[in-house]
């Protein structure tokens, strides 16, 4: 029997050179509208990210990447869209973008527990 909440997630991608495709996995995005939860993890593999781009530094990727957590919690710092409707918000962090900091398209499931699921998702796809 599936879990109580039906809820959507996507990949945080960071795409050091956008017109090559590459990409490096940083973090999760997860959604249920049941059960009005939004809610993001990231980390940044330094040793990874070398290997992408010498250009890149790890402290302004963690700048952008905030701006994510700011806008699941609806953080009042965290601009005008961070005080959208918690399914708009999911909508707009994983619009399709051409910028460093992508998304994948959403995917799909059931769970009980959502921070257990954000944490495995985490685990599974990120570190």
């Amino acid at each position: 029997m599936p879990g109580k909440h039906l809820y959507e997630y996507a990949v945080i991608r960071l795409v050091p050179r956008v017109e090559r495709e590459e990409f490096l996995n940083v973090g999760i995005i997860l959604f249920s509208k049941g059960a009005k939860y939004l809610n993001c993890k990231y980390h940044i593999n330094t040793e990874k990210l070398s290997h992408f781009s010498s250009e890149l530094e790890a402290e302004e990727i963690e700048k952008n990447l905030k701006a994510f957590t700011k806008i699941c919690t609806g953080s009042k710092n965290g601009g005008p869209v961070s005080e959208w409707e918690i399914p708009d918000r999911f909508r707009w962090l994983t619009a399709q973008r051409s910028s460093s900091i992508q998304t994948s398209r959403p995917h799909n499931g059931f769970s009980d527990d959502l921070d257990a699921t954000l944490n495995r998702l985490f685990e599974e796809l990120v570190l």
